[in-house]
């Protein structure tokens, strides 16, 4: 249920029923030179919508702005992350409030993750008793992560029509990495993302095809519907 489409006396009569609310989080960034820079935002929504759908959670606004300093020069629209999480602390304090004291925050983006971590335990330092449980959706699929590669584009291939697959390019390829360089380059992405990419693109964004988007999609959103009834389950 889309909390932004629902009426007052609506949204009051579900949060009588202990309602699970969820929260998406994305970001504004450059995903090279074929993928809209709404790629995060809109991938964690969409996940978002059929994971709410089919375990009747409430769905709240995408917070559409993360953190995403290291892509600089290329573009992006970055918060700090001490305002992303002051947001959300407060966003959580009141749904509190609200009468919700479960909330999942899916998180769509590799920059927002310090500021995610503390995230329920700082919530609960502020005198608020409430469940709260912090996932990134690339954690519910077996394929390695990327960022305007393979994976990115096929997901997006499947859900928007924004893709200019004309123009999708090979970018770094850590296939024949080792461990040890692999981790090198990703902390220095984590920094400066075009020290490692010229192009802004980690992996091969040219193989992708919308048939593959919709298996590694229908993937994360069974596996994180099965994990959020889990986590649920037995919470008074």
């Amino acid at each position: 249920m889309i909390v932004r489409d629902l009426v007052n006396t609506d949204i009051l009569k579900l949060t009588k029923r202990r309602s699970v609310a969820l929260i998406p989080v994305g970001s504004i960034e450059q995903h090279g030179p074929h993928l809209p820079v709404s790629t995060d935002s809109d991938i964690v929504s969409y996940i978002a919508k059929q994971v709410s759908d089919k375990n009747g959670f409430l769905l709240l606004p995408t917070l559409q702005y993360g953190i995403s300093f290291e892509h600089h020069p290329f573009f992006n629209l970055s918060i700090s992350n001490a305002t992303l999480e002051k947001i959300l602390i407060e966003l959580c304090i009141s749904l509190s409030k609200n009468h919700i004291d479960r909330v999942i925050i899916l998180n769509g983006h590799h920059g927002n993750l310090d500021a995610l971590k503390e995230l329920p335990a700082k919530v609960s330092k502020k005198g608020i008793k409430q469940h709260i449980f912090v996932y990134s959706y690339w954690h519910f699929m077996k394929r390695e992560f990327d960022h305007a590669g393979f994976v990115e584009t096929s997901i997006m291939l499947a859900i928007s029509d924004k893709v200019q697959m004309n123009k999708a390019e090979k970018g770094l390829i850590s296939d024949s990495l080792s461990k040890s360089e692999l981790t090198r380059l990703s902390k220095k992405a984590n920094k400066s993302f075009i020290s490692v990419t010229k192009n802004g693109v980690w992996g091969d964004p040219t193989r992708a095809t919308q048939k593959n988007g919709k298996v590694i999609l229908n993937e994360i959103i069974s596996n994180l519907v099965k994990e959020s009834q889990t986590c649920l389950t037995g919470i008074g």
